[in-house]
């Protein structure tokens, strides 16, 4: 079985976005991790380039700030990162402000390879807190 990770995250430095941190989380789960860095004020590429993974694989992209209302160039940038995915069973989205807690690998890993070959389903819903 395949697991992709995706996200995208531009100024997460000026902004105090806890990338490092949310891109961590996710590694255990995925064989590879795709990073959409925006041309960023701040020196976020250079964080993202110093997460020790070899599966980490970054894309650097130039974000349209025409399209911010409505968020459009959230949904744009998300999309850039997805369409860098080469195959595999499951596409594994998270932000650049959210984090999995290791004690919900299991149950994640279990669902994953449960729901993997059901023609049926077409992702998972997680119970999350928003603080």
């Amino acid at each position: 079985m395949k697991v992709t990770g995706f996200s995208f995250i531009r100024n997460a430095i000026r902004y105090d976005y806890p990338v490092r941190e949310s891109l961590l989380s996710l590694l255990p789960l995925v064989d590879e991790l795709i990073v959409a860095v925006g041309n960023s004020e701040d020196d976020t590429l250079g964080l993202v380039r110093n997460i020790d993974s070899r599966k980490i694989r970054i894309l650097e992209t130039q974000w349209d700030d025409s399209l911010r209302e409505g968020g459009r160039v959230l949904a744009l940038e998300t999309q850039k990162a997805y369409e860098q995915i080469e195959g595999g069973d499951w596409a594994f989205y998270i932000q650049g402000d959210e984090v999995l807690h290791e004690q919900d690998y299991p149950a994640i890993r279990s669902a994953l390879h449960q729901w993997a070959n059901d023609s049926q389903t077409d992702g998972l819903l997680f119970d999350y807190r928003h603080f």
